[in-house]
């Protein structure tokens, strides 16, 4: 703290928290005012905890990372492939101390991955599970301050074109996956077709999982049960299916490479970075086009929203068919 004598009276220039907080300026016509002022100013450090610095927090990135984990993540059903990841981030962000972790540190980190060729969903991602440890660790009062990454918007990610396979398509792959040499890949995609279930779902399934024609899919991605009923047909073809293999209680062993095979095989050209997945699109865009509830496609595919069933939305018979009867040039043409 500081007293001058200045043309317009004896200034106090003081930071009462010391260095680092707030500074207070004020001007004074005597000398004994000023140094009154500064007095008080002295006592509310030690009366007022926001007259003081805020403390440093010299912990490491990585350790709030591991308080996550420990805490919270380890109880997530993708916690460890996220904790791999966010790991992962941190050590190419130079794991900075944690109080000097800020929103600018990791948006040069995620331009850098963009320029590196990384896909904006992926980047997107990392901010989302970042942004996350810092909320939950403020809930487990494990910190204090802001989440650095509250503010930061994620990139627009242009929505992807959907395909699906044509019912010849449909046709031309189970034969394919028939007379290949894996005799579990198949029957995996006939359940994927029947059910909208991703690969991984219908891939294991257990025996005890199949009853009253209904499939129950357990381990899903978001967690939850979820229940399916099928056609009598397809719960004799699953049953008889698993008497004549080898799998003990599961019904089917890995075969993914067998789909993928299978593609190749019959020529059935999908987007990059879809797969099996294909098969899940097919069951949904067939179930809107025959006339389905979008209400039913969302529990069956166990969307925890409708926003992502809405994709298939634009596939019903009378999806905007207002369109057609209510726009201007139908009118010239009644005309």
């Amino acid at each position: 703290m500081s007293i001058k004598k200045t043309d317009s009276g004896w200034l106090v220039d003081a930071q009462p928290g010391g260095r680092g907080s707030k500074r207070f300026r004020k001007t004074f016509k005597t000398q004994a005012e000023a140094k009154a002022w500064e007095a008080w100013l002295k006592t509310q450090v030690t009366q007022n905890a926001k007259w003081q610095p805020e403390k440093r927090d010299t912990r490491k990135l990585s350790e709030l990372i591991d308080l996550w984990y420990t805490h919270h993540g380890s109880g997530l059903k993708a916690g460890a492939n996220t904790y791999s990841r966010l790991k992962l981030a941190c050590a190419a962000m130079g794991n900075p101390v944690a109080d000097r972790f800020t929103v600018n540190t990791f948006a040069t980190y995620r331009t850098d991955r963009l320029a590196a060729g990384i896909a904006p969903n992926s980047v997107n991602r990392e901010h989302a599970y970042l942004r996350s440890v810092f909320n939950e660790l403020r809930r487990l009062g494990q910190w204090g301050r802001s989440n650095p990454l509250a503010e930061l918007r994620q990139f627009k990610v242009q929505e992807r074109e959907l395909s699906y396979l044509t019912v010849d398509q449909i046709h031309d792959l189970l034969s394919e996956l028939q007379g290949g040499k894996n005799r579990h890949a198949a029957m995996v995609a006939r359940v994927c077709l029947a059910t909208g279930a991703r690969w991984s779902e219908a891939e294991n399934l257990e025996a005890r999982h199949i009853r009253n024609d209904q499939i129950q899919f357990a381990g899903t991605k978001s967690g939850k049960v979820r229940f399916i009923p099928v056609g009598p047909e397809l719960t004799e073809q699953l049953k008889s299916h698993h008497l004549k293999t080898e799998t003990g209680q599961r019904l089917f062993a890995p075969c993914y490479s067998a789909f993928r095979d299978a593609i190749e095989r019959s020529d059935i050209q999908l987007q990059d970075g879809q797969l099996t997945h294909v098969l899940r699109h097919t069951f949904a865009s067939h179930f809107m086009m025959n006339g389905g509830n979008i209400l039913v496609l969302q529990r069956s595919l166990g969307h925890a929203n409708l926003t992502m069933t809405m994709r298939y939305a634009h596939l019903a018979p009378d999806h905007l068919q207002e369109v057609v009867r209510l726009n201007p040039l139908s009118a010239l043409t009644l005309g």
